[in-house]
């Protein structure tokens, strides 16, 4: 993990309210129907030919580079349940945070990894292999959506890997239709692909997942 290295600002000792994250948009979010979202995301194959992690900076000094707080610990405080006390270098103490994947509560930020909803290796096989430098970071500091960025179990995310919806989805059963929402959002988002085997397994999650609707604003 790269640290921020803006640290040494004085200890706050109340909370902080979670901050709006990314730039404005003069449109609103899109919103439909999971079915009719999936419908619309763009099939390609997939190659992972010259992936490195390093492709895709992170994590960066967040959307506001003055709080002393890199793009994990904002996403920690955007995410908590309970806000915790925001102190020098962004440590973080007496919060609680809520897992979604695996249905656990977390009382320490150290038992948190911020997941890419759709992983670094996914994007790159989805599109991001032909993106900028800038643009990977980008992607990989993404605040400016609910959903692409998400604290979970350091074991729920290391279980996912970088697997898609074919091969992986959360354990717990009441997390399944948010997920492909929230996977779907981001691929539209960011203008991604998705492989045959992945789209079928999409279709038919949203087929399982009733009237659920996918909200999404396209990446500057």
């Amino acid at each position: 993990m790269i640290k921020n290295l803006a640290c040494g600002t004085a200890a706050l000792s109340l909370a902080l309210t979670p901050v709006a994250a990314g730039p404005a948009h003069a449109a609103g979010p899109t919103v439909l129907p999971l079915a009719q979202a999936v419908a619309v995301l763009p099939v390609a194959g997939e190659s992972r030919d010259g992936y490195t992690r390093d492709a895709f900076k992170h994590w960066n000094a967040g959307a506001d580079p003055s709080d002393g707080c890199n793009t994990r610990g904002e996403v920690l405080i955007a995410e908590a349940v309970t806000a915790p006390a925001v102190g020098a270098c962004c440590t973080l103490t007496g919060g609680r945070w809520y897992s979604y994947y695996d249905g656990t509560t977390v009382t320490a930020a150290s038992g948190l990894d911020i997941d890419h909803m759709v992983p670094l290796a996914e994007a790159w096989d989805s599109g991001a292999a032909a993106w900028s430098a800038a643009r990977r970071e980008a992607y990989a500091n993404d605040l400016g959506q609910a959903g692409s960025l998400a604290a979970v179990t350091a074991r729920s995310n290391r279980s996912k890997a970088d697997q898609d919806p074919a091969t992986w989805l959360p354990p717990a059963a009441d997390a399944v239709c948010r997920y492909t929402a929230e996977w779907t959002a981001t691929k539209l988002r960011w203008n991604l692909t998705v492989d045959q085997t992945e789209r079928n397994r999409l279709t038919e999650l949203a087929d399982e997942c009733g009237d659920t609707t996918v909200t999404y604003t396209t990446a500057p």
